[in-house]
């Protein structure tokens, strides 16, 4: 009879911590519900990073093909214009 009560207690005693246990890894194992949360944030973020350097590509990529083969000469005077400081306050500029 005392056998019988000591098995049992060890059953509960053990079946606690095992749940103690799983409920712990549940939540903050690398696995977890924490860590899973955690990832789909960063999931999110390079999301938006690739989204913003996409964007950026495409217009490095519309500037090339504009100084490639076909120049456009007003995208070159543009950027003359900001690079070198061209055109001053009192400049007088005639348009044909």
């Amino acid at each position: 009879m005392f056998l019988k009560k000591l098995n049992k207690k060890k059953f509960v005693l053990f079946s606690i911590f095992l749940f103690i246990y799983l409920s712990f890894i549940l939540f903050n194992g690398e696995r977890g519900l924490i860590s899973y949360f955690e990832k789909q944030k960063v999931k999110k973020n390079l999301i938006k990073k690739q989204e913003l350097l996409q964007t950026k590509l495409i217009l490095v990529e519309k500037k090339n093909t504009l100084l490639s083969d076909n120049l456009d000469l007003d995208y070159l005077e543009t950027l003359y214009r900001k690079k070198f400081m061209l055109g001053k306050r009192n400049e007088k500029i005639y348009v044909n």
